[in-house]
């Protein structure tokens, strides 16, 4: 077991939080990462339901013995946060407040008896976080899947480790046992997990979107905000999104069309126009594999090579 400041705060068996992904991580794939000893979050995006949450957070519940983390986007909770309510009312172990400043909404977090988490991007976006009154961060790199900033894993990791007193976690291209020892030896507390579990069939959305990232290569993503104009989502213009690369991204990636044009020309049920999004661990995920063997996998291939070096 790789014991550290996460594994004994929220007792957990090995040192990796499920990525809260809008669109994928339900409450079946939330629920198997904690049944294989991690904390699983549901990715409670912008257009989801307080229903949602709450029947969700029931699936994740039942398959993972209690334990509940949820992940919210903090921009969209500045123009309403029903969603907080919902999610505040399932009594979470975990809220995570990323994307935006957590500051308005931390103190109703720790009511609730949860933590509060923020994935940063730069070291400003630390310091933002930091004021706020989160619990830890996590030092999310531009290889990450979906939504993400620009800076590389390594660099940024090393950056915030430096730069803070508070537990850091990290995200961005971790797939395997190798990633998770890595970002633990430099000084994280664990890993957020989520292109290694996309291909599991526990993920909700297109059954397709497993298939292509099965297929594709980590030199198949493109960073882009087409899809989002596309599906009429208003992300702030500093976060763009990790996608892998289609037929959509080709035409209209960096074109400089507008949001009429693009929803006109996207079909989300096609797999050459929707969007998949995914991280530069795409390579590394080569099987459609249940999310709790892939959790386990990670964390006793980490354990190894851990012990391997000492």
């Amino acid at each position: 077991m790789i014991d550290t400041w996460l594994t004994r705060k929220l007792g957990l068996e090995v040192p990796i939080l499920g990525a809260p992904m809008g669109g994928r991580a339900g409450g079946r794939l939330a629920g198997e990462v904690t049944r294989a000893g991690g904390l699983g979050l549901l990715g409670a995006a912008r257009y989801a339901t307080p229903e949602w949450i709450a029947a969700e957070s029931a699936v994740v519940r039942e398959i993972g013995g209690g334990a509940l983390g949820i992940g919210l986007m903090t921009w969209a909770l500045d123009d309403d946060d029903t969603l907080l309510g919902a999610a505040l009312a399932e009594k979470p172990r975990v809220v995570s407040l990323s994307f935006g400043d957590p500051a308005p909404y931390v103190e109703r977090v720790h009511a609730a008896g949860a933590l509060a988490v923020s994935q940063v991007n730069t070291v400003e976006d630390l310091r933002v976080v930091e004021r706020a009154g989160v619990d830890f961060v996590i030092a999310q790199g531009g290889e990450a899947g979906g939504h993400t900033g620009r800076i590389g894993t390594l660099p940024l990791l090393q950056e915030v480790l430096e730069a803070t007193s508070l537990p850091v976690l990290a995200a961005g291209g971790i797939g395997t046992g190798r990633g998770l020892a890595a970002v633990v030896a430099a000084g994280a507390e664990g890993a957020l997990i989520g292109t290694a579990l996309l291909a599991s069939p526990e993920t909700i959305g297109p059954d397709y979107a497993r298939r292509r990232l099965v297929e594709a290569g980590s030199a198949d993503t493109v960073y882009t905000s087409v899809f989002d104009q596309a599906r009429d989502q208003p992300w702030p213009a500093r976060w763009g999104g990790r996608a892998l690369a289609n037929d959509y991204t080709d035409r209209w990636d960096g074109r400089g069309a507008d949001n009429e044009t693009l929803s006109a020309a996207y079909d989300p049920a096609d797999p050459r126009q929707g969007v998949v999004y995914a991280g530069e661990a795409a390579g590394l995920v080569t099987a459609e594999r249940p999310a709790g063997e892939v959790v386990r996998a990670i964390a006793a291939d980490a354990e190894r090579l851990l012990r391997r070096f000492g």
